[in-house]
């Protein structure tokens, strides 16, 4: 265990630039254009007398009923929830090229007879790869999106103060626990969402001899167009739609984190009361993602990622290149 932890430790040294400093640097300037914004917008209104001052804005806050609070509360979340996407858009793209270059990497610039010479088995080395990619990164993502989210919230608050708003009244209607919650228990779904997608990137990472980028995206979707050319889907009463939704691009954008929301709908619509829809929250709630752990084609996907991986070890024995 303790091997396997020093292992998972090299791997961030090796890769800080894209786990730590990519999601902060994007954070950074997540925050550098909304504050931007809030200047453009005041100096605008400003010159044209659309500056709310004075108490209106409190006035209008005192006079808002349950509803009007909780439509308020929901538009603080979405503040705070906001830098999220950016960074997780970001996340995949790191996640995606490491994936590419974790094993083909080694074999280019011979590294990897070093490490073989090493007490280490393959198998450790692939699965401390798999565990950077689909634990390391998202963890490092998630914790990066909550402080830039916090730090959103708190500059709108403040900004919204000049105008006469209650700062800590705004902060009340907001729910930064739940926020937090729901981010990170989405760690868990993403590492099994992401499976077959970090396992068939990691395949072609330990058998391409070159270019593992290219035969990565060409092998699918040129599964892809010869299923759709001849109709290969029609043998099992499924249109050629299906294959290009749970097959290729579940190899290929599976490790963007929130696809698997937009793969199950059913999680933030059916699953949704009335009563919540209004709360971005309630779409980031384990209660309604979590019920993707029902669906077979999650476990499909896990079992296939499962299998892509003992193939990339595989391939990590018997392949040097040397």
């Amino acid at each position: 265990m303790k091997t396997f932890y020093w292992l998972v430790k090299r791997e961030f040294w090796e890769n800080r630039g894209g786990f730590l400093w990519a999601p902060v640097v994007t954070g950074v300037v997540f925050l550098v254009l909304n504050i931007m914004a809030i200047i453009a917008a005041e100096v605008v209104g400003a010159r044209h007398g659309f500056n709310i001052g004075g108490n209106n804005l409190q006035e209008l806050i005192a006079k808002a009923d349950a509803g009007d609070m909780q439509q308020i509360g929901a538009g603080l979340d979405i503040v705070m929830i906001s830098a999220m996407g950016l960074i997780s858009f970001v996340t995949g793209i790191v996640v995606l090229f490491y994936c590419l270059g974790a094993l083909y990497d080694d074999r280019r610039d011979r590294s990897v007879l070093f490490w073989k010479s090493l007490p280490i088995s393959n198998t450790s080395t692939v699965l401390s790869k798999v565990v950077s990619a689909v634990v390391l990164a998202p963890v490092i993502a998630v914790v990066v999106g909550i402080v830039i989210g916090l730090v959103h919230l708190v500059i709108v608050t403040l900004v919204l103060s000049l105008h006469g708003v209650n700062v800590w009244q705004l902060l009340t209607l907001a729910h930064p626990f739940r926020a937090v919650g729901s981010l990170l228990s989405s760690i868990p779904l993403y590492a099994l969402w992401a499976a077959p997608a970090v396992g068939w990137l990691m395949l072609c990472s330990a058998w391409a001899r070159s270019k593992p980028f290219l035969w990565a995206v060409a092998m699918p979707v040129v599964a892809g167009l010869m299923v759709t050319w001849f109709g290969i889907m029609g043998v099992f009463n499924l249109p050629a739609q299906w294959f290009w939704v749970n097959i290729v691009a579940r190899l290929l954008f599976s490790v963007f984190p929130g696809t698997q929301l937009v793969a199950n709908p059913h999680a933030y619509t059916a699953s949704i009361d009335l009563g919540d829809a209004h709360n971005p929250l309630a779409l980031l709630s384990p209660l309604h993602t979590y019920t993707a752990l029902a669906s077979p084609d999650l476990w499909i996907g896990v079992a296939a990622g499962a299998a892509l991986i003992a193939g990339a070890i595989w391939f990590r024995r018997v392949r040097d290149d040397s």
